[in-house]
């Protein structure tokens, strides 16, 4: 028997749900939600008692242009948290304003926001939301007639290379890619 398949008492779950919708033609909003949930009640290392239940469940949504990737505004909602101090951190992403989703997205995130300087919990939402907002605008230009634009396959190629193996800067998709769009 492998190890997962005896599963014993549940103690904890996380849930990630990331979904994007069409603002205005030029826009995307793109909203997430964190949701964790213990299963029986717990003391911790401060001495604090949390009876079972919910015990972070928050939302991002971030208005993407379509252009360029760009956070154009940001918005923040902590619908449960285990402390009121944790409130202290509802604007904490701010400073992503302004910012593109594309390569080095992690690293400026945890540069402005991450650590003391924000929420562990808002800071893995929104690096989890990254990606899928890569997908949503797939499925948004998926929808829309393909004009070639070469701004456009630039920016679908900085995307895509070395996201992953299947991606990777010398494999196979990466290069047709290249050819169709003549990009060197």
């Amino acid at each position: 028997m492998r190890f997962w398949e005896e599963k014993k008492e549940i103690l904890h779950t996380r849930s990630i749900e990331v979904s994007t919708y069409e603002y205005d033609g030029q826009r995307l909003v793109v909203e997430g939600f964190l949701k964790d949930d213990r299963f029986h009640a717990s003391r911790i290392i401060t001495g604090e008692s949390f009876p079972e239940g919910v015990i972070h469940h928050m939302a991002i949504r971030l208005l993407i242009n379509c252009s360029n990737m760009v956070i154009e505004d940001i918005e923040a909602e902590l619908l449960s948290v285990p402390r009121e101090i944790c409130r202290e951190t509802l604007d904490c992403l701010a400073p992503i304003r302004g910012i593109a989703v594309t390569k080095g997205f992690t690293t400026k995130v945890k540069k402005l926001v991450g650590g003391n300087r924000g929420c562990t919990h808002l800071v893995e939402l929104l690096l989890a939301m990254a990606p899928a907002a890569i997908q949503g605008y797939a499925s948004y230009q998926s929808k829309r007639p393909q004009d070639y634009d070469p701004q456009r396959s630039k920016l679908i190629l900085q995307f895509l290379v070395n996201t992953c193996r299947a991606w990777r800067e010398d494999g196979p998709l990466v290069e047709i890619l290249k050819n169709k769009f003549n990009v060197k």
